[in-house]
């Protein structure tokens, strides 16, 4: 497994969408660390775990999952030395609330779930430290009650704090200092009382300068007279706020003693959450538990990719039992990529734990490693073309390919000479098969399709295409290769028949009339413009075949050159079907089309009438060895015919 895989298999895409259902953030964070596992027990375990959650949905969809907002920044607060803030004991004090809250909600889903009821217990209950912040913390602060000593200075501070705001108003009020003020305002500068004084009767007032106004001509003094009720405020508040870190620290206390319970109860809870998303979204696809194995067998029925919603097209294949190996050919854009994808795909979701849209009975093989080769790899930055740089990804997955692995290839062998491509796809399917691999390839080459039928455990299918429509169907049949559709989509479009018969003709080297499928007899009259050739240029044409021909009769032992290269040879036989005849250059046969070649000395001219041409074509080694056996039977001697 690597990201390339998860990548190229939309499963990252499956965890945003489980992640949407996660209703805290150490969930999400659990979704997106979240890989498939390779353990056979533990992939059923965590499916039959999944059920069970899915049952309790099923009942009931409000779970209780919530309240872990901020715990974990609290539990890394602790044992540092300083006292949690009151809004964090708000918080945990929200999340033990929850904890009872689920401890009640799965106290009657044990019938259905006894598994994922029976986590809760890991939860023990912490009464004292409940009751001890609900009674300390209020309203996002320390409550006055919280001890006697608080609830004292609290009452001295409201005391102390009305009488500094009756001697401040006493002030403005004064005729004494009327005509000195900007306002009659009381103000706070630094947590100390001010009256606004104008500037330039500074003098006039004893007392400190807090502040200035902005453009200096107002000063916010405070006045000696309230300066002694300040400092007793201030001397209150300071014990105030010494009750308070002491109360505060009680609290941490409490939290650090039972913090082993906490961690359980958050690491419960953050579970219960990341199980219960996955549940939502099992429920969102229409998800199935599926049976899981290790005997390469997969058997899909009514397979859709979870990311295309309704616009996907039921799949249904089975393979392992015997072939492990699917070849699937068909029409461009008719769904082949999308299928091996969502057999990937699939495969990753029920290793990860989570079910699949299928229909009940089918069946998912766990691998070790999926391999895959889907797509463009054209890498501009390594200078490699499409083709080199899947090639270089193939070499890769025939090092890491196991008999545990799943290999995915799409249009293998393509980017490349066709007929070279055909080969070195044929030889990757067959080497990475030798090596127990379970495979599905697409490909466009006719010749892989008699490749699979050819060889034990591979196995077709092919791509459905609508003639009618001129559309793919999007369905997978096995059991049979599928055809590119070219021949049918061009009659479909209006092509002459005959055009097609001579294409199939070149093509399979056999033939198949096509005009029996064009039953309108005004559209085949409207089809003759397109074969309908001027006799003058027949005439022309016909003439030049006919000198090519007589120009172009060689026989065996004529001396020839050989265009482009001037190369000369000896004709050795032909010509066949095409006009190719073999030819013998530098002691080795080839095959060259009769246009290439030029007569230089006639074999008539250069050897007798009863002339052995085996002494030219034949090895010294065949000759002696067919001489002996043409007198005599001689054991142990063999002789192979050169053709």
């Amino acid at each position: 497994m690597n990201n390339h895989t998860f990548t190229t298999l939309d499963f990252f895409k499956i965890k945003e969408a489980l992640s949407a259902h996660a209703l805290t953030g150490a969930g999400k964070a659990w979704i997106a660390s979240l890989i498939p596992s390779t353990n056979l027990k533990q992939i059923r375990a965590l499916l039959d775990e999944l059920a069970e959650a899915e049952q309790i949905m099923a009942i009931s969809t409000s779970v209780p999952v919530h309240g872990l907002e901020g715990i974990d920044s609290l539990l890394e607060g602790l044992n540092k030395g300083v006292a949690l803030r009151p809004d964090q004991f708000s918080r945990l004090y929200d999340f033990l609330d929850c904890c009872g809250k689920m401890k009640r909600f799965m106290k009657d889903k044990e019938y259905v779930a006894p598994r994922v009821s029976g986590y809760i217990y890991s939860i023990d209950e912490m009464p004292v430290l409940a009751e001890e912040i609900i009674r300390c913390i209020r309203h996002g602060g320390v409550d006055d009650y919280a001890s006697k000593e608080l609830l004292k200075i609290r009452k001295q501070l409201t005391i102390q704090e009305e009488r500094l705001k009756e001697k401040a108003q006493q002030m403005v009020r004064s005729n004494k200092y009327k005509a000195y003020l900007q306002d009659h305002i009381i103000s706070q500068r630094e947590g100390r009382y001010v009256i606004s004084v104008k500037k330039e009767y500074r003098a006039k007032v004893k007392g400190a300068v807090l502040d200035t106004s902005a453009s200096g001509s107002t000063l916010f003094i405070e006045p000696e007279e309230i300066a002694t009720f300040s400092e007793q405020l201030l001397w209150l508040k300071s014990d105030e706020e010494a009750e308070i870190q002491k109360i505060l620290s009680y609290l941490t206390g409490l939290v650090e003693a039972n913090e082993q319970k906490i961690r359980l109860a958050v690491e419960t809870m953050v579970h219960y959450d990341f199980l219960f998303a996955k549940a939502k979204y099992a429920r969102a696809i229409n998800g199935k538990k599926v049976l899981v194995n290790e005997s390469h067998v997969i058997n899909l029925k009514g397979a859709k990719h979870p990311l295309l919603g309704s616009k996907a097209v039921p799949l249904t294949l089975a393979l392992g039992s015997p072939e492990n190996a699917l070849v699937i050919t068909g029409p461009n854009t008719g769904g082949k990529t999308v299928s091996i994808k969502t057999v990937g795909l699939l495969t990753l979701m029920v290793q990860s734990g989570l079910f699949i849209p299928v229909s009940e009975g089918s069946e998912i093989a766990v691998y070790q490693k999926i391999l895959v080769d889907i797509g463009d790899g054209q890498s501009i930055l390594d200078n490699l073309s499409t083709f080199s740089s899947r090639i270089v990804n193939i070499i890769e997955i025939l090092k890491e390919t196991n008999d545990r692995t799943l290999v995915l290839l799409d249009e293998l062998g393509s980017g490349t000479d066709p007929g070279e491509g055909m080969g070195l796809a044929a030889a990757i399917l067959e080497q990475l098969y030798a090596k127990g691999a379970t495979l599905l390839a697409t490909t466009h080459y006719s010749e892989i399709k008699d490749f699979a039928n050819q060889h034990d455990g591979f196995i077709n299918g092919s791509m459905e295409f609508d003639l009618d429509t001129l559309q793919p169907t999007y369905r997978l049949t096995i059991g049979k290769g599928g055809k590119s559709q070219a021949f049918a989509i061009a009659l479909k479009l209006g092509m002459h028949p005959e055009l097609i018969k001579r294409a199939h003709r070149i093509t399979y080297r056999e033939e198949k009339d096509y005009s029996d499928l064009v039953t309108d007899n005004r559209r085949l009259i409207e089809m003759e413009r397109q074969i309908i050739v001027n006799r003058h240029q027949q005439r022309v044409k016909n003439e030049m075949n006919g000198a090519a021909k007589e120009v172009a009769s060689f026989n065996m032992g004529d001396n020839v050159v050989i265009s482009p290269g001037n190369e000369y040879g000896i004709i050795y036989k032909g010509p066949d079907e095409l006009g190719n005849y073999i030819v013998q250059v530098k002691g080795e046969k080839k095959k060259y089309n009769h246009k290439c070649l030029e007569l230089k000395i006639a074999a008539s001219e250069l050897y007798p009438p009863d002339y052995d041409f085996d002494i030219v074509f034949k090895s010294k080694e065949y000759r002696k060895t067919d001489k002996i056996l043409s007198k005599r039977h001689e054991s142990g001697i063999t002789i192979e015919y050169e053709e």
